[in-house]
């Protein structure tokens, strides 16, 4: 399964919930990114390469990432965040699971406004090295701009501002469009509408209830 929204939808936060309440492991590619580059894997120093010069990491690299980390939860349900974001990494993981013989069966997708999610932005702090989010509204941390877990200091992103924020959100719909459509034509997408994970949450619960029973 996969779940799409646009940055700020809250993806992380609905991954967790569905974690909560059903038997699947969730996977983001950002996690995976650093995990990798950190260890330094063989296609985490690829991925380190490409960030030293300042260039995307490219289609090839991440799908290597996401094949690796596929093939250790074989046969498990899993929860994709982050991957695919263009049709061609969409083809290319229909290809890795035509190959394992486990099919995509469900795209999630998240509609929350853009004036909900630019609040959500203006007030997000990261906490960089484990990729933890906090938002100062709904999710703040308990001592203000320091991480929970490790006591490190959080980070306000310089592009977390409106003015990047609409060009960043232009280039999301600009890829995902496209692959929204390609999803609905294959007849495994499914959107859910609101403004707060707790009005889109019960969507989805209802909707894997169905998929699981």
């Amino acid at each position: 399964m996969l779940i799409l929204g646009a940055p700020g939808a809250g993806k992380g936060t609905q991954s967790s919930r569905i974690r909560k309440h059903f038997d699947i492991t969730a996977i983001s590619s950002g996690d995976i990114l650093r995990r990798n580059i950190a260890e330094q894997t063989a296609a985490g120093k690829k991925a380190q390469a490409a960030v030293a010069q300042g260039t995307l990491v490219s289609d090839d690299i991440i799908v290597e990432l996401i094949r690796n980390e596929l093939d250790t939860i074989e046969g498990s349900n899993w929860l994709l965040d982050g991957f695919p974001r263009s049709i061609t990494q969409a083809r290319a993981l229909d290809a890795m699971l035509a190959a394992t013989n486990q099919p995509l069966d469900a795209v999630v997708n998240l509609v929350v406004p853009e004036s909900v999610i630019l609040q959500r932005v203006v007030e997000r702090y990261v906490h960089v090295p484990s990729g933890r989010v906090y938002n100062l509204s709904y999710n703040p941390p308990k001592i203000a701009g320091i991480d929970d877990v490790t006591g490190e200091p959080l980070e306000h992103r310089p592009d977390d501002n409106p003015e990047s924020f609409r060009r960043r959100l232009e280039q999301y719909h600009g890829l995902t469009k496209p692959l929204l459509e390609y999803y609905r034509s294959a007849g495994v997408l499914a959107s859910f509408p609101g403004e707060t994970s707790d009005i889109i949450f019960p969507q989805i619960h209802s909707y894997l209830d169905d998929r699981f029973d």
